[in-house]
């Protein structure tokens, strides 16, 4: 009986240092993709750190949940991976999902946002697009850093005629000339793009998405802070996401960065 009483009293002295450690992890190292605006880039006048609407996003998330936030940047995508995959930095912020990469990371779900990726054609194409099928026997383009749903990432190396350039502004320029019939490129950054290359006139994005690949939140298994009360806070907060309008104000706001910086000569500073 005394044995049973001190057990209790013992469990009962445990209890306040139990629930500090369900929220033990005060600071997340957090990186992602440099190179995917409006949702993820590198800051130009903080370039060890990463800016966007995802990171917008990321920390209002995290202030009220009473969490610090560093985005950093660690390298280009692949390397940004690694660095998760290690432990190295606690969690990414903008990862696919796919099967392979469950070994070494847990998925918040649902996803932090969706992107959204359109066929974009001269405003005078004559092609026809209400599926990914009208697109046989087109020649397309898409850019090397495009983020496209391993899914429609497979199909389109089976159907698709693709070239594939570094970056979305010889995407366009080839569209714009004639060179293809389409490119594979996102809603806001090909509308941004293409209004900073005054061609907003001459292009358009077809209405219909042709991929919406997610973009998650992903907790290395090798993070300190990986816990089961951090994953629950952080998937309640994405489940919230939806309602709020945040996401969607955070895509606008940072278009218009990402649109200002592109106007911007080279070493000029932001405001």
């Amino acid at each position: 009986m005394e044995l049973r009483r001190w057990t209790v009293l013992l469990g009962l002295s445990l209890l306040p240092t139990m629930s500090v450690a369900a929220g033990k992890c005060e600071r997340l190292v957090v990186t992602g993709s440099p190179d995917a605006p409006p949702y993820l880039w590198r800051d130009p006048q903080a370039p060890t750190h990463l800016i966007g609407a995802n990171a917008d996003v990321l920390q209002q998330v995290a202030k009220e949940l009473g969490l610090k936030i560093d985005l950093l940047y660690g390298g280009k995508r692949s390397l940004a991976l690694e660095e998760v995959r290690s432990g190295r930095m606690d969690m990414l912020l903008d990862a696919p999902l796919t099967v392979s990469e469950l070994e070494t990371l847990d998925y918040i779900h649902p996803a932090l946002m969706q992107a959204d990726y359109r066929v974009w054609t001269r405003v005078d194409s004559p092609l026809v697009y209400a599926s990914a099928a009208d697109l046989y026997g087109h020649k397309g383009a898409v850019s090397e850093r495009a983020r496209l749903s391993p899914e429609f990432a497979a199909f389109a190396a089976e159907h698709l005629t693709l070239e594939r350039v570094p970056t979305l502004t010889p995407a366009l320029q080839k569209l714009l000339l004639g060179e293809v019939d389409y490119v594979l490129a996102g809603h806001y950054s090909g509308m941004a793009m293409a209004q900073t290359l005054g061609m907003s006139k001459d292009l358009q994005a077809r209405e219909r998405p042709i991929d919406q690949p997610g973009l998650f939140l992903a907790i290395s298994h090798n993070s300190a802070c990986n816990d089961p009360w951090l994953r629950g806070q952080l998937a309640k907060k994405m489940t919230e996401l939806a309602a709020s309008g945040l996401t969607e104000a955070a895509l606008q706001r940072n278009i218009e960065r990402w649109k200002t910086q592109l106007q911007q000569p080279v070493g000029t500073p932001t405001k």
